[in-house]
C-alpha cells in the first residue's frame, strides 16, 4: 500500500458517506491532483495515487467492510494495487467510467459512447373551460390545436424530393465531435459544430419547408376528461406532441382544465357548497324545503328544525363530488341564510308588533347570554 492515512481522511468524507459520495469525493480529487493539472508536482501526484488507493477499497463492499472493521490490517494479502508505483495515467484508465462520466464521454482516449442524436419532440399545452356538471359526469371534448409535424413534401428528412442529406464530413456521420480538455485529462465530447448532431447535412432543401423537415399542421382530437378533476389540472395525452429529431420519439399533449363558476354551488375539495336563503318563520318555526341537486333534475328535499339560527349547515351525504382517485362521492352542504322581508304589508306588520309585544327581551337567553359577554368584556378593560 502506497499510504497508511485513513482513507476516509483522504477523501473527506464520513465513515457512514454513501458510495455516491465516496465517488463524487474521489473525482473531485482526482480532478484536482492530477499530475497534468499540477505538472512536476510531486505532492499533487503523491494525492493523485493516495485519493485512487483509497477509492479502490471504499468502493468496493467486501474491502470497505475489512477495512472499517480492522483497518489497514485488514487488507493485507488481499489482491490489490499497488498506486505508488502505478504511472498516473494508467490508474486514470482504471477509473475510466468513473471519472469520464464527469462530461458525460470517454475519459483518458479510452472506450467511446455511441449515440443516434435522437431527440424527444417537443411536448404541447393547450387549456379547455369545463362546467361543474362536467366535474361530476366526466365529458369528452373535441379540441383542435396546431403543432409543427412532418413535412408531406420530404417526409420529415428536410431535403428536396429525389435527393438524399449527405453524410456530414466533420463528424464522419456520427453526430458527436471529441475534443481534449485539461491537458489532456479528458476527452470531452459535444454535438457536432457543423450538422448540429445530425450526422448529416442537407444540401437541396425541401422548398415546402426550407429544409427543417416539419411543417405547420391543424390537429383535431378528442379528450376524455375524468369526473372529479380539479380547476388547474392537466390531462396529459401522450404522443401527441411535435415530432422528435432523428427519430426521436413524439412528445406529449397537456390539455390544462379550467373550471367555470357555478351559479348556485362552490366546491370545496369533492364536496358541494350551496347557500339557500329562507325565511325568519321557516326558520323558527321549522319546515320542510327543496334544495336543487348537481347531478339530478329531481330536487333534494330537506327538513328545516324549528329555532335554526342564521348560518347552521345541513349535509347530504354522497350529494358532492367524485373524487378524481377513488370515485367515491362527497356530501353536498346546504348553509341556510335566514332574509329579513324589507317590506310588510299591514298584516304582516300589526302580526309581527303583536309577536313583539309577547317577547321579554330582558330574559331572553340569546339575549342575557349576548349583554353578559358585553358586561364581562368591559368590565374586564375598566375594572
Amino acid at each position: 500500500m502506497a499510504t497508511q492515512r485513513d482513507y476516509y481522511e483522504i477523501l473527506c468524507v464520513e465513515r457512514t458517506a454513501s458510495g455516491d459520495v465516496i465517488k463524487s469525493a474521489y473525482r473531485k480529487l482526482a480532478m484536482k491532483f492530477h499530475p497534468d493539472r499540477n505538472p512536476e508536482d510531486k505532492e499533487a501526484e503523491t494525492k493523485f495515487k493516495e485519493a485512487a488507493e483509497a477509492y479502490e477499497v471504499l468502493s468496493d463492499g467486501d474491502k470497505r467492510q475489512r477495512y472499517d472493521q480492522h483497518g489497514h490490517a485488514g487488507l493485507r494479502g488481499q489482491a490489490g494495487h499497488d498506486f505508488s508505483h502505478m504511472d498516473s495515467g494508467d490508474i486514470f484508465s482504471m477509473f475510466e467510467d468513473v471519472l469520464g462520466s464527469m462530461f458525460g464521454g470517454s475519459a483518458g482516449g479510452g472506450r467511446s459512447r455511441n449515440s443516434t442524436g435522437a431527440r424527444r419532440g417537443a411536448s404541447l399545452e393547450t387549456i379547455i373551460e369545463i362546467t361543474l356538471e362536467d366535474v361530476a359526469n366526466g365529458v369528452e371534448r373535441e379540441i383542435q390545436f396546431t403543432r409543427m409535424d412532418h413535412c408531406g413534401t420530404c417526409t420529415g428528412s428536410g431535403a428536396k424530393p429525389g435527393s438524399t442529406p449527405q453524410t456530414c464530413l466533420t463528424c464522419g456521420g456520427t453526430g458527436k465531435v471529441q475534443q481534449a480538455g485539461f491537458g489532456g485529462m479528458f476527452r470531452m465530447v459535444s454535438n457536432c459544430p457543423a450538422c448540429s448532431g445530425a450526422g448529416t447535412l442537407v444540401k437541396d432543401k425541401c422548398n415546402d419547408c426550407r429544409g427543417t423537415g416539419k411543417q405547420p399542421k391543424n390537429r383535431v382530437l378528442t379528450v376524455k376528461i375524468p369526473a372529479g378533476i380539479h380547476d388547474g389540472q392537466a390531462v396529459r395525452v401522450q404522443g401527441e406532441g411535435e415530432p422528435g429529431d432523428r427519430g426521436g420519439p413524439r412528445g406529449d399533449l397537456h390539455v390544462g382544465v379550467r373550471i367555470e363558476e357555478h351559479k348556485l354551488f362552490q366546491r370545496q375539495d369533492d364536496d358541494l357548497v350551496m347557500r339557500m336563503p329562507v325565511s325568519f318563520t321557516q326558520a323558527a318555526l321549522g319546515a320542510k324545503v327543496k334544495v336543487a341537486s348537481l347531478d339530478s333534475e329531481e330536487p333534494e328535499a330537506i327538513t328545516i328544525k324549528s329555532g335554526t339560527q342564521h348560518g347552521e349547515q345541513y349535509r347530504l351525504r354522497g350529494k358532492g363530488l367524485p373524487n378524481l382517485r377513488s370515485g367515491r362521492k362527497g356530501d353536498m352542504i346546504v348553509v341556510l341564510l335566514i332574509e329579513v322581508p324589507s317590506k310588510l304589508t299591514k298584516k304582516q306588520e300589526e302580526l309581527l308588533r303583536q309577536f313583539a309585544d309577547t317577547e321579554n327581551h330582558e330574559v331572553l337567553p340569546h339575549n342575557k347570554s349576548f349583554w353578559e359577554k358585553v358586561k364581562d368584556y368591559l368590565g374586564s378593560i375598566f375594572w
